[in-house]
């Protein structure tokens, strides 16, 4: 048996039929009869839409965030450090270019130091009001104080001596002056900190040492690891000093006398901040893999690039490299192989995970007046609140690519410092005074019609809506319409394929809570489409089993095994259907010359047929499938659709041997026979004389390719017995055989 294709498409009819099959829907729909809903009440749902004032909880529900408003822009790519002098003064320490500059609301920032190093990653200010910046690479410490007027200066701040000064510059009031104050003589400085003598401790790379300078600039080395970089470190209450390394993720508690204890060893290649609370907790941010070595392996951040500064580069995540155009967190921007964990160490020592990303990367560690966790991360801006295990708000999003450090502001709030824009932030204790929440854009698929909006929250919160035929809520959308929560809720936007809500979030007596946000549409009910269907004379198909852990909600769609078998058909056909629509087919066969056609199967819900060959007599055939929607619609609003396969041919039937005559001329056999078939033509025909091997024999004329063909031809005798039998065969082209026998005698 076999087939022959022609390319003969046609559309034909139907009747409804129900159907139970279960197939994977859309995302948002559990069933795709009549009424749909889209849903909104997960973080991975509401992650999707523009929050403007709105917090994201990981639970499930937006809520309004504290205010977050813009301090100051620099004229720098990086904002590393912040610090707060004795009268609330703020001072940023930036990269590309690097400077140290004096924040004051409502002016421009103002540059009070500039080295000749790309970047000043630490920034600390004394009790006195003396600051301390330590810049990479080549590390330094610098001393950044106020003094007269300074011989020397220019406008622009640079110094035009030719003194041991790295530089100076002009403040809006008086001047200052700096100098170096300690040269670790090591390639970076990751973290500066006083103790309570007023001792400042200088982290450094390359050796992982930690340095103990007096005020009067007298140093010893303090504490030296086996890490290649100590990364982070603050003081806790007993005066011991905690510093985070990278290399093998470790945390250190080091003793006033320089005793070290690795407190917890991470499971992350570097410890990228960490802070303290007031009841010993120790809240470690780490990041990457942690591979085999340990030590081998650079530190995450990529400096900006600095135009006006020369120096040379600075590694980042990927190995040494020259200087980024912008700060990243490895070579590709996109991430940290490995991502990022928060981890809280108890005082007893025990840790425990709090928080974990893929794709966000914890740069800065703080804590609010209320006493939550704040996380500044990058590389998209945002500033979570870790609440306990697994629970967390996105609270922010900066406009910036990192958010990269935090400091203490007055009236309980917090300087937020960010990278890729370097600006400051305060973010304030009190919710802001009005939040707003886009949804992303839902795709119905098709033309439909808007229902009623479910609401599920609390508080003031206003709802809107609105639609369109294009996935561009900017290209000629309807406007947004107010939802009456209040009365029927009713969604009046126009009739489309796409849609979007809004919420609008007011403070009051009851904070305002959105936890759910559900529409109810009506997809226009469009005819299903086929794709193909394929005839496989000699196969049967086989349903694989179901599998036993399927979802609710799910339809399942099986996937045919095809068996080898020359007395079967099988039929397969694609299907789609913009709905999503249960469907239920029927196949239908017409033989050549025939009209009407004839029912095979009906009610099948498979996309795929076999049935015994046999049941159609040999010729030439047509398959036509029939698909309907009827089970996911009411008999009157069902749609079909229906498609031919190619002409096809079946034959089961064996050629006959006719007339077969045998007799014996001298010493050989004359053999003579006429095969004929009912529908196709002859193939080939073989012999065996008396058990041995066949062979083929050529019809008279030599070609084979009439439905009838003569056989005539010679035998040698080899042997000396007196009687032989003679078995000759035949094929037709679909390899259907026939065999006949003759005995003959001398």
């Amino acid at each position: 048996m076999s087939w022959r294709p022609s390319a003969n498409f046609l559309i034909f009819n139907l009747f409804l039929i129900t159907s139970a099959v279960l197939i994977v829907g859309r995302p948002g729909l559990l069933f795709a009869e009549g009424t749909r809903t889209w849903e909104q009440s997960k973080y991975e749902d509401f992650v999707k839409g523009t929050p403007h004032g709105v917090a994201i909880s990981s639970v499930g529900y937006l809520e309004l965030a504290p205010e977050f408003k813009l301090l100051a822009s620099t004229p720098s790519s990086a904002v590393w450090a912040t610090a707060v002098g004795p009268n609330g003064e703020v001072y940023a320490a930036t990269g590309a270019p690097a400077r140290v500059y004096r924040i004051s609301a409502g002016v421009q920032p103002v540059a009070i130091f500039q080295p000749q190093e790309l970047q000043v990653q630490a920034l600390v200010v004394d009790k006195n009001g003396v600051l301390y910046a330590a810049t990479n690479p080549d590390g330094k410490v610098y001393k950044i104080e106020r003094s007269g007027a300074a011989s020397g200066s220019t406008t622009d701040g640079t110094n035009s001596g030719s003194g041991k000064k790295s530089g100076t510059a002009a403040a809006s009031t008086g001047e200052w002056k700096s100098s170096v104050f300690f040269d670790p003589k090591t390639k970076y400085i990751w973290a500066l900190a006083f103790d309570k003598t007023g001792a400042l401790y200088v982290a450094t790379g390359d050796h992982g040492e930690i340095f103990r300078v007096t005020a009067t600039g007298e140093h010893s080395l303090f504490f030296k690891s086996d890490e290649p970089h100590i990364r982070t470190m603050a003081f806790d209450a007993q005066g011991n000093l905690i510093a985070g390394s990278d290399g093998s993720g470790l945390i250190y508690r080091i003793s006033p006398k320089g005793d070290g204890f690795v407190l917890y060893s991470a499971p992350k290649r570097e410890i990228t901040t960490l802070t303290l609370d007031d009841a010993g907790n120790i809240y470690v941010a780490a990041a990457g893999e942690k591979r085999s070595g340990g030590n081998a392996g650079a530190v995450t951040v990529v400096v900006p690039k600095d135009t006006q500064s020369p120096g040379p580069p600075v590694p980042s995540a990927g190995g040494s490299g020259p200087p980024e155009s912008t700060v990243t967190v490895n070579s590709s921007g996109s991430g940290v192989p490995g991502g990022s964990e928060i981890y809280k160490i108890a005082p007893d020592g025990s840790p425990l995970r709090l928080w974990s990303s893929r794709d966000d990367l914890a740069y800065a560690l703080a804590f609010d007046v209320k006493g939550h966790l704040l996380a500044g991360t990058g590389n998209q801006g945002e500033v979570f609140e870790i609440r306990k295990r697994d629970d967390y708000a996105e609270l922010i999003k900066a406009g910036a690519n990192q958010v990269t450090a935090f400091a203490k502001a007055p009236s309980g709030a917090l300087y937020a410092s960010t990278s890729n824009l370097g600006k400051i932030f305060i973010l304030s204790e009190a919710p802001d005074a009005e939040g707003s929440y886009e949804s992303d854009v839902f795709d119905a698929h098709v033309f439909s019609k808007w229902g009623r909006a479910e609401f599920r929250g609390r508080g003031n919160v206003e709802l809107f809506a609105r639609s369109g035929n294009v996935d561009n809520p900017d290209r000629n959308w309807s406007v947004w319409k107010k939802v009456d929560l209040e009365k029927d809720s009713t969604l009046a936007i126009p009739a489309a394929r796409f849609a979007q809500w809004k919420a609008i979030l007011h403070p009051g007596a009851t904070a305002p809570r959105v936890d759910s946000v559900m529409l109810n549409y009506l997809p226009k009910n469009v005819a299903p489409e086929f794709d193909d269907i394929s005839v496989n004379v000699g196969t049967r198909f086989q349903t694989p089993p179901r599998p036993p852990n399927l979802e609710a909600g799910q339809r399942f769609e099986p996937q045919p095994n095809s068996v080898r078998d020359r007395q079967s058909i099988g039929v397969k056909w694609n299907v789609h259907d913009e709905n999503d629509d249960q469907m239920v087919y029927s196949v239908f066969y017409r033989g050549d010359g025939q009209s009407r056609w004839l029912l095979l199967k009906d009610d099948i819900s498979e996309k795929f047929y076999s049935f015994d060959a046999s049941l159609l007599p040999d010729g030439g055939y047509t398959i036509k499938i029939a698909a309907s929607d009827g089970p996911s619609h009411s008999p009157q609003d069902a749609l079909h659709s229906e498609r031919e396969s190619d002409r096809f041919e079946v034959d089961t039937t064996p050629p006959q041997i006719e007339d077969l005559k045998a007799s014996v001329q001298g010493n050989s056999v004359h053999v003579q026979f006429r095969a004929a078939d009912g529908f196709s033509p002859i193939k080939r025909a073989e012999y065996s004389m008396d058990a041995g091997d066949w062979h083929f024999i050529e019809p008279v004329g030599q070609l084979s390719d009439a439905k009838s063909e003569n056989y005539d031809f010679s035998l040698p005798l080899t042997s000396e017995a007196t009687e032989h039998v003679v078995v000759v065969r035949a094929y037709d082209r679909f390899d259907n055989m026939n065999a006949a026998k003759t005995v003959v005698g001398r």
